[in-house]
């Protein structure tokens, strides 16, 4: 499919495109702001892991990365939990969720294979 920077960049612009079709109110607003930061620290943080200068500052983006793809989850959870959404926004939050949860998966994956090397 993609290599997993494209991958994740394509999750978070996924993500904001979903943001975008929330009714607008103050729970969702703090939520959408937190699912943001999360989602695209996700890639940031494995871009920076693959531009590190040592191993130890690798696994540690790729954990940092990880922890924004479990924090993505929750907060896409909380979005999902908390609002009436229709079967399409629905089903959209959920293949989010999937994605996201796949991702983090194969960062541990990764950050397991590194750890044994």
């Amino acid at each position: 499919m993609y290599n997993l920077e494209d991958r994740t960049l394509v999750l978070a612009i996924s993500v904001r495109n979903f943001l975008k079709q929330l009714p607008h109110n103050l729970a969702n607003s703090e939520d959408i702001k937190q699912l943001i930061r999360s989602s695209g620290s996700i890639g940031a943080n494995y871009i920076e892991a693959n531009e590190s200068l040592s191993r130890k500052d690798f696994i540690m983006h790729m954990r940092i990365s990880r922890k924004e793809a479990k924090e993505s989850v929750f907060w896409l959870n909380i979005l999902l939990q908390s609002n009436h959404l229709n079967q399409e926004l629905n089903s959209h939050c959920i293949k989010l969720i999937s994605e996201t949860t796949e991702i983090k998966k194969i960062l541990s994956a990764i950050i397991n294979k590194s750890l044994k090397d």
